[in-house]
């Protein structure tokens, strides 16, 4: 048998065709193997290292016994709007009922994040499992985008409230008000489920160490074994455009009441700017922070912990105070309910 001629160089012209062959077949072999310790790499994280906010354990002492207040005042401040707001005839309107709904969901939005940071707080280590991680990225957004939503809904009760006083109850019907708020609710749902799903395909194989309190899209993004900037854009334009359709409509609302307010009376005014104050105030809390967060890109300022702190444990607990401090009628409901409270536990 002759033997294989091929042109080339020497090297190649020594390789014969069992040659060529078992070099092929080695070289796939390689790459399969390649493959399947990367999938095997991919898929070797199931538990993730929370760093927290603090590293000092005294410190952490400290934080645990004030956040840990912080989020009682937020569930019985909000939990009391609630019973009143359900329990007083003279707030059952459109207005107290968007705030009912909103304190509602400030309980659940607080309640994605704090209590896990709290008792993480006691811990020498905090982990979360990575589904845990991603069940706790879907309800914090879920939460926080209903919020949003719902603020930009009750922008629009104020609007017409003021604006279109002759039509208020016809507009902002029973019917209305419950299809605002299950929109709300989708809303957030349908923003939330978006971002878990382009989480779930990214690879994990290290390291598991999240520069966070709790879990979040951006720092989650950094353990991925790949290049997210595809991700963190779609993050950022989801949220984004959610952020600034919302702010479009409050800042329209509002310029338009302000303009409307110029034919009113000094009591006229005093009184529409009364039950907007708290509103507007709980917007710029709520938007600052989340704008500050949410609409850059991705970066590691230790600041940006104390910022989430913010939006996550202080704000749910300052919209009851907002709301009760401006709102008289609230308070005087709030009062009247005690008072039935307190006759009737005479009584017995």
């Amino acid at each position: 048998m002759g033997s294989c001629k091929t042109r080339g160089s020497p090297r190649i012209q020594r390789l014969c065709p069992y040659d060529c062959v078992s070099f092929v077949t080695g070289v796939f072999s390689e790459i399969h193997l390649l493959q399947i310790q990367f999938m095997t790499c991919t898929n070797n994280v199931t538990e993730l290292v929370i760093a927290g906010l603090f590293q000092d354990p005294e410190m952490q002492k400290v934080c645990f016994v004030l956040f840990l207040s912080m989020y009682l005042a937020t569930v019985v401040g909000n939990g009391l709007i609630i019973v009143t707001v359900s329990v007083s005839k003279s707030l059952h309107s459109p207005m107290y009922f968007f705030l009912g709904c909103l304190s509602l969901v400030e309980i659940c939005y607080s309640s994605s994040v704090v209590p896990k940071f709290i008792t993480d707080l006691l811990a020498k280590v905090k982990t979360i499992s990575l589904k845990g991680c991603l069940s706790q990225i879907f309800f914090f957004h879920f939460f926080a985008v209903t919020e949003i939503i719902l603020l930009v809904v009750m922008a629009y009760d104020r609007y017409v409230a003021i604006c279109k006083p002759l039509h208020y109850m016809n507009i902002m019907s029973c019917q209305l008000c419950h299809m605002l708020v299950a929109g709300s609710w989708l809303g957030g749902f349908i923003h939330s489920i978006i971002q878990v799903l382009i989480t779930i395909p990214l690879p994990f194989c290290g390291p598991k160490v999240i520069d966070h309190y709790f879990c979040d899209l951006h720092p989650l993004f950094k353990l991925a074994c790949k290049d997210t900037f595809v991700e963190g854009g779609i993050v950022l334009v989801n949220s984004g455009l959610i952020s600034l359709f919302s702010l479009t409509i409050l800042v329209s609302s509002y310029t338009i009441i302000l303009f409307s307010l110029r034919k009113r009376s000094a009591e006229g005014r005093r009184k529409a700017l009364s039950t907007c104050a708290s509103h507007i105030t709980v917007v710029i809390l709520f938007f600052g922070p989340a704008i500050f967060i949410y609409m850059r890109p991705s970066s590691t300022f230790t600041g940006d912990k104390l910022v989430a702190v913010f939006y996550t444990v202080i704000t749910p607990m300052l919209n009851p105070i907002i709301y009760t401090l401006r709102n008289a009628e609230v308070k005087v409901a709030m009062r009247k309910l005690w008072g039935k409270k307190e006759n009737s536990g005479m009584g017995q």
